[in-house]
């Protein structure tokens, strides 16, 4: 029977030294393409897991401004950053647009401020977002 079975498929008995090569580049040129996509689906979470809290931290920025009283030369205080997110290395910042002596006239008036929040990881920047505060 087993002669049979070999009379079918030419007479081969076994694998040669040349199948078995190329068996192995074709199943090493599939792991570096899989590997090759894992590492960039991993880089893509971290840099969505960068701005995810980027965003989150703006946004709870803006709306602690918002909150607080109004304050004609925009000193407003800053929100607490949780310990694991500044050894990460980010920041909050809101640059002011008005000069000194906070002659805020132009171009809103003094009853409405166009605030700007900043984050930054590790001094750059990586997120800003603007919104206006209103004296009411």
């Amino acid at each position: 029977m087993i002669q049979k079975l070999r009379g079918l498929i030419g007479g081969e008995v076994g694998q040669t030294l040349i199948e078995a090569v190329v068996a192995l580049a074709i199943l090493g040129m599939v792991a570096v393409t899989f590997l090759g996509g894992l590492a960039v689906a991993s880089k893509a979470v971290v840099v969505n897991q960068e701005r995810v809290t980027a965003e989150n931290l703006a946004k709870s920025q803006m709306e602690d401004i918002k909150n607080q009283d109004y304050a004609l030369n925009g000193s407003y205080s800053k929100i607490t950053i949780a310990p694991d997110l500044q050894n990460q290395g980010y920041d909050i910042k809101w640059p002011f647009d008005c000069e000194e002596p906070f002659d805020c006239e132009e171009p809103f008036g003094d009853d409405l401020q166009k605030i700007t929040v900043v984050v930054s990881r590790n001094g750059e920047e990586i997120l800003e977002i603007e919104g206006y505060k209103l004296d009411r």
